[in-house]
């Protein structure tokens, strides 16, 4: 049996725009890191400190709340998190 022809394939077209593209950064900014841990260690502290002392650290006249401030530091570290590349 013949070998059949080998076909040339056409290069595809590429737009100049997409050739001469700058490449997008991949890289996070250099506060994110510091500023993530940071958030994470103030909420954890805060919470500890709300324990520790009975529930009057470290804003005495919102009870409470305090957890809701510490969980929303750590909430914050997590969404500082998800942008850590």
């Amino acid at each position: 049996m013949p070998k059949s022809k080998v076909r040339k394939k056409e290069a595809p077209y590429i737009p100049p725009a997409v050739l001469n593209a700058k490449p997008v950064r991949l890289d996070s900014p250099s506060w994110l890191a510091p500023v993530m841990v940071a958030a994470f260690l103030i909420g954890l502290v805060w919470i500890v400190v709300f324990y520790i002392s009975s529930t009057k650290y470290p804003i005495p006249h919102i009870g409470a709340w305090n957890m809701v401030v510490g969980f929303g530091f750590i909430a914050t570290g997590f969404m500082l998190a998800t942008k850590w590349k």
